[in-house]
């Protein structure tokens, strides 16, 4: 099955919500949870999983907790914009553990990093030895997070959830 073909109805809506909020739970759990025997529930996570829907599971581990005391956002600029330049800085990007998220973005700016590392030493020599060394880099403002108000990794889900109602809704008239 693939992502196209495949039809979010109102319990593997249930089912992605009940994984985001903790995927660690088992199909009997989650069966539970949506109203669904367990048979069932586990043949649409198998079929969101082979859909692309769900792209897989991890652990969200505290950046604090193992040493990663100093959070970036780098604003970044390039000089030229062919397919080679990008596809290399890109390539560059994604081979750079220190940078766990990297977005192509609208604005002033080319690309938007979030980096993480130890500390301000760290993210200086960072910025020297991998940042300015990309190809392509012609600009680079960092700022630097003082403190963390939200980070959700679980998407909004909501509207699917009344889009489907109003289908619902719709077909009763």
């Amino acid at each position: 099955m693939n992502a196209g073909s495949i039809s979010l109805d109102e319990h593997c809506l249930k089912i992605l919500s009940a994984l985001q909020h903790d995927g660690r739970q088992t199909v009997q759990q989650i069966s539970e949870a949506v109203g669904l025997s367990p048979t069932p529930c586990w043949k649409r996570i198998k079929d969101m999983e082979a859909a692309g829907v769900i792209r897989g599971y991890t652990a969200l581990v505290d950046p604090e907790q193992v040493g990663l005391h100093v959070s970036a956002v780098a604003e970044v600029n390039l000089d030229r914009h062919s397919e080679a330049m990008v596809q290399r800085f890109e390539e560059a990007v994604a081979a750079s553990p220190q940078i766990i998220r990297c977005v192509s973005a609208t604005g002033p700016a080319d690309y938007i990093l979030n980096v993480t590392v130890p500390d301000m030493k760290h993210y200086e020599r960072f910025l020297h030895e991998v940042l300015f060394s990309l190809p392509g880099v012609t600009h680079v403002r960092s700022s630097i997070v003082l403190r963390e108000i939200k980070s959700e990794t679980a998407l909004p889900l909501s509207h699917l959830l009344d889009a489907k109602a109003g289908l619902a809704g719709t077909r009763r008239t």
